[in-house]
């Protein structure tokens, strides 16, 4: 059995964390002791909702709402999290948009925001964190890459340009730190089932002309050969393992989480 013991009362900031993957990763991170910073974008509502969601497991937890596009504002987070919680322990970068057309269609403004947003963020984020964990001689940084980090398709240039540059900027950082106890590693989830996708599948359904079934097994699931949306608590099982000592000597590895995508 993994022990995870250990990492009770750490601190993890989880950018794009409001809902989704990043919330999912809260929650489970919160089921072993670890406190929490809530980052990301929504309702009053919806973030009162996520910070107490993560609250009731018995932690500590915040909200910080720095734009990722920021360098200032990810280094102020940064700081102010080390000041309030005395310790920068985990990085888990998440936050990530999308946006789909060919290149020759594709908005430029959409390209600047999703290499700012998913690639980045994530250099800014581990430039601000490393000072403090090198204070503790440990830490933990996951980032979060897709099998588009691994693999292409079409009409996604800007995604896949970003999740491509988190496996190197992964590797670099893991060899950067590799005698400072500080581990990196990236997760490369496939399709992964939230609430948001699970939208998506009627609506796609209703304009392709096709049943949900055949949405979920044609459609979204073409290239994942178990044919099983993985989910979000499969990430946090994977984000714990990454965090715990078992994984001490993994780092620089992009770790995929895709129903057999990327094996193909």
């Amino acid at each position: 059995m993994l022990d995870i013991s250990t990492l009770k009362g750490k601190t993890a900031i989880i950018t794009g964390s409001t809902s989704g993957i990043g919330l999912g990763i809260a929650q489970g991170f919160a089921d072993a002791g670890i406190n929490i910073v809530i980052n990301g974008f929504g309702s009053d509502e919806q973030i009162e909702e996520a910070v107490s969601s993560v609250k009731s497991c018995g932690v500590k937890a915040i909200y910080n709402g720095a734009d990722m596009t920021k360098p200032e504002q990810i280094a102020e987070m940064v700081n102010a999290v080390a000041e309030e919680f005395g310790s920068v322990d985990i990085v888990v970068n998440n936050a990530g948009i999308q946006t789909v057309a060919p290149v020759t269609e594709f908005p430029e403004n959409r390209w600047d925001a999703i290499i700012a947003i998913n690639m980045s963020s994530a250099f800014h984020m581990v430039k601000a964190a490393l000072p403090h964990m090198h204070k503790n001689n440990w830490g933990r940084i996951i980032n979060i890459s897709s099998a588009h980090g691994l693999v292409a398709s079409p009409y996604k240039s800007a995604y896949v340009t970003a999740k491509h540059g988190i496996t190197g900027f992964t590797k670099t950082v893991a060899l950067e730190e590799a005698r400072s106890g500080v581990t990196c590693n990236a997760i490369c989830p496939g399709y992964v089932f939230t609430p948001l996708v699970e939208g998506q599948i009627a609506d796609t359904a209703k304009a392709r002309g096709l049943s949900e079934e055949e949405v979920i097994n044609d459609v979204l699931l073409a290239a994942q050969w178990t044919k099983k949306f993985v989910t979000v608590e499969q990430l946090a099982g994977t984000a714990l393992f990454l965090c715990s000592d078992a994984a001490e000597n993994i780092t620089g590895v992009s770790v995929p989480v895709d129903g057999g995508w990327t094996s193909a």
